[in-house]
Formats: structure tokens, sequence, C-alpha cells
């Protein structure tokens, strides 16, 4: 097979602490560096947290794996420096096809309006992603980030004010404690089978081939979906562009095929042939069999453990929201330890992380598997209504929606959490409470979201200057922003946007999210809504 990406190897070397055999503690601990450990790892270096990353492994992920990622992961990781890398070598895309046999059924747009800075979605290889952030790691947090590769954790216990760990590395295994834990390790977390953990949810009886072929082609830049092509009949079939003329090709199998068998390259390769062309020259990256499930924890803290992205939830990769749902945890995660951590806010904020992320598992997995049993039903009044569905679709507007090749990766409001104040005055648009923030141009050329990301509350006030610069409250600083004064609202987007009339206020939390708001200032009122968003009211 062709390879088109040179694997970095990283140099394993021994820890001061292993050579001494003295048992340190540490601030905090992450167990794994792919996508998830890597953000975590970025996210507290870069609110002054010193990490210890412990990975068994010594290179990036191999094969692409994830692909696609989402505009609010996305906005995640340019909060954190590393997206207009990743954006600079992916393809940007936002339109997808679903086709039916050799008809276009439905079309879609997940970006619809303008001036956003970040992409609907991109594609790119899982590799690029992880150098990238590792990169950016060394590059400006070497002295809080410190990798452990062919660091492998054997051994973890939880205690009433440290989390005790074993590890095992080429120079045998030694002793260490972290105040805090954040269990990065996949879907087949030993973390998370090391504290008992148990997934509820559901495998699903069906198998999907996944090639990354290297070709030259004329396919635009766009997610196209096929049920019952005419070159893989009564299944279905996703294609992807990815960067280096690579193109993710998904096969659906079926339930009683031989994995092993499927994966090998004189049975791969006629099945290319008949959806390209027996005359498109091309050549195998990588080959992969993949059964998927829809399953969670109901707990995503466990002591001072946490866990996140595929250890704590699976979803099948219809829709693209694993990694992305897995960046979001972190993004939920970081700006409360760091409150805890400074004593700003009581251990009981730490529990909303579960209490917000298992909420929003819960609504990737219904969406992930309402996904599944359209593209593979497995009953007869499934598959009627997902023939019924596609023939209407053609000819139909009000059918084309319910076409449902994966609902594409979206943000899952936190629209319950107790962090929230609730309104109390009406407001037109998406912005309610628990919802993360719409970025807008602002300042001429520069960006809303880049104006609040600096990991502290927001108050964004629009109109009327209440002349104050902070709100604060119990050691807590709320920077006061007035659309206006302190930043220019450059196309009356922001305005738009969060239904900013005269005096409109909003409390925006570290991650980015709608915490409360109101019609006009009161910082007594806004006093309250932040205590209330760290778990003190």
């Amino acid at each position: 097979m062709l390879n088109t990406y040179e694997y970095p190897e990283f140099d394993y070397i021994q820890s001061d602490e292993q050579k001494s055999g003295e048992v340190k503690r540490h601030k905090a601990v992450v167990i794994g560096a792919g996508p998830i450990g890597l953000t975590t790892a970025l996210d507290f270096a870069k609110q002054g947290i010193p990490v210890v990353v412990l990975d068994d492994n010594n290179t990036v992920s191999i094969g692409s794996r994830a692909v696609c990622y989402a505009k609010r992961p996305l906005e995640v990781w340019d909060r954190l420096g590393v997206a207009d890398r990743m954006i600079d070598k992916s393809v940007v895309w936002k339109v997808g096809k679903v086709f039916r046999d050799e008809e276009m059924v439905y079309q879609f747009d997940l970006l619809p309006e303008d001036d956003h800075k970040i992409p609907a979605f991109i594609n790119l290889q899982q590799y690029y992603l992880e150098e990238y952030m590792i990169d950016e790691c060394k590059k400006q947090y070497g002295n809080l980030i410190d990798f452990r590769w062919k660091s492998k954790t054997i051994s973890l216990k939880n205690h009433e004010d440290h989390v005790a760990l074993q590890v095992e590395t080429p120079d045998g295994v030694y002793k260490m404690e972290a105040d805090y834990v954040v269990a990065c390790d996949g879907a087949n977390s030993d973390t998370r089978k090391m504290l008992g953990l148990d997934f509820e949810g559901q495998f699903f009886q069906d198998r999907f081939l996944i090639a990354d072929v290297v070709m030259k082609a004329d396919f635009p830049a766009e997610r196209w979906f096929w049920f019952n092509p005419p070159f893989h009949r009564n299944q279905s079939v996703l294609l992807h562009m990815q960067s280096d003329d690579v193109w993710r090709i998904d096969f659906q199998l079926g339930w009683d095929c031989d994995p092993e068998e499927e994966k090998k390259p004189e049975n791969v390769i006629p099945r290319l042939k008949a959806m390209l062309g027996e005359d498109v020259e091309f050549e195998l990256e990588w080959v992969s069999v993949y059964q998927f499930a829809c399953r969670q924890l109901q707990d995503f803290k466990c002591g001072r453990v946490f866990i996140a992205g595929d250890a704590a939830h699976q979803v099948s990769p219809f829709g693209a929201r694993g990694a992305n749902t897995g960046v979001q945890d972190i993004d939920n995660l970081t700006w409360k330890l760091k409150m805890v951590m400074d004593g700003k806010a009581p251990e009981k904020l730490l529990d909303t992380y579960s209490e917000e992320r298992v909420f929003a598992a819960a609504d990737n997995l219904l969406n992930s598997t309402r996904s599944t049993d359209f593209i593979t039903p497995k009953s007869a009044v499934s598959k009627a209504f997902r023939d019924a569905v596609l023939d209407l679709a053609s000819d139909y507007d009000f059918a084309r929606p319910l076409v449902n090749s994966g609902r594409l990766s979206m943000p899952t409001p936190y629209v319950n959490s107790s962090l929230n104040t609730p309104d109390s005055d009406e407001f037109a648009g998406k912005m309610n409470p628990g919802t993360n923030c719409a970025d807008a141009p602002v300042n001429g050329d520069e960006w809303f979201l880049n104006t609040i990301a600096d990991s502290r509350f927001k108050v964004l006030v629009f109109g009327t200057d209440p002349q104050v610069k902070s709100v604060e409250v119990n050691g807590i600083d709320a920077d006061v922003i007035v659309v206006g004064k302190d930043i220019e609202d450059t196309k009356g987007c922001l305005k738009e946007r969060y239904d900013g009339q005269d005096g409109t206020t909003y409390l925006i939390r570290p991650d980015q999210h709608v915490a409360g708001r109101w019609r006009s200032f009161d910082d007594t009122e806004i006093a309250t809504a932040i205590m209330r968003a760290t778990a003190q009211a």
C-alpha cells in the first residue's frame, strides 16, 4: 500500500521520578495522546496548569481514522491556537448530496449564512491533526506539558485527595500521583475498565469497509452518500475528499461478511473499480473494517477521574460525532477544573461536567441511532419508511429533511443545566442560556470569539455603557465588553445574532457558552448569575 504520510516517532525518555523512585504528585495527568487528550493538554497549559500526558505509543494515529471536524470543535482549537494550520491543510466543505441509485434526492448546506471565521466542516486525516497539536504543545507550552511516550497506565485508584497510578515503561513500572486525571484513552479504555465502569447502549450488527484511496479525481469537495448505488447494490456508500489526493470511501458490507477477507486488497480493489471505473488509476493507503456501537457511561466523573471522548461515549460514524463531541467534553471540563484548583469555585462545580456532557452524549446517541436505523434498517417497518422517504424526496420538499444519511455534528445546548440563569425577558434568535456563542466579524477584520478566548467570564453589553470595567464576585472577575465602545460590530451580525437591543446584556462562561441574559445591565443580577454558573448558588 502507498503511504502519503511519514509517521513521526517521539523519543521515550525515562522520567526523573522513575529514575529516583520518588512518588511525585502532579496537578493533572491525561491518559491518551489522541485528539481528545492533546486538546486537554493544550487547554490545561493555556490556563497555566502543568500536565503530564501518558501514552502507550510513540507516534500519531495510524491511518486517517477520524476525518470530519465540525465548526464548534474547530472554534475550540482556534482558541487554543491550532485551527489555522488544520484549516489550511484540510479540505473545506459545507455541502452534502444524497443519491439513490444514480439520482440525487437531497442536497444540504451546513453553513447557509456568511460572516463566520470557521467553516462548517473540514476533512483532515487524524495524523495531521495530532501532529499539529503536538507541535503546538512543544512550541508554546514545553515547560508545562510533559509527554511520556511508551508509558502505559496499568493501575489507577481514587483517594480522597488524589489519584494513585502505576505506569509501565520500557524501564519497568513506577508509581505517580495526580490531583486529577482525565481519561482520553479511547473506545477500549483501560481506565474505564480499571474503574469498573460499564457502558449502556448497543452494538449494531452491521459492518463497514473503510478505504483510504490515493487518486486524482474530479469529484467536488462535498460529502456524497449513496443508497443502493448501481456499483454496490442493496447497500450504502459514503465518499469524502481528504488532503494529499486521499479519498475516504466507506462501503456497507452487512453483518455476515468476513472482516479479514474484506480487508484484503484483492477484495477491496474490485469494489473500488466498480465504483470509480476500470480506467481510473488509484492506490490503497489504508483499509479497515469496523463494527460500531451507540452507547455511553451514565456518569463521566468517577472520584477525581474524568472520562472524555470515546472512553465515555461511542456513536456510529454517520454524522462525525465522535471526536467532535470529545473536544467539546474538554471545552466543558477544563475551565471548571481551573476554577476549583484556584479556589474560586467549590468541588461540586466539577459534577456539572458530567451533568452537561452526559446530556450532550445522550443527544448525540439519539441522533446517531436514528441515522443508523435509516441507513441500515433492521425491520420491515423501518425499511418501508426509509424507502418511502427516498421515493418522495425526489419530488417533494417536505420529505428531503427526513432523508437521514447521518445528521452532521452540531453542538448540543445545555438547555437544562443547573448553571444557567433562566430568561426573565423575551429574546429572539438562538442564543439561549446554555448555548455556545455565535461568532461574528468585529473590529474590521477580527472575530468576536477571538476577543473572548482567554477562558474568563465576560459580560457583553449592547448600547448603553454601564461605566464599569468588570463585575467581581468571590474573586471572579467578569470583564465587561461594550459593543460600540470596546468592540465594533463590523457588519451588524453581532447585534442580529444576539438580538442586541439597546441595554441587552449577556453573561458568557469561560467556554464561550451563554450563562444568562437580560434586557438591561444589572450588576447584582450578573453577580448572582456568576455564582450560579460556578455552582455557588
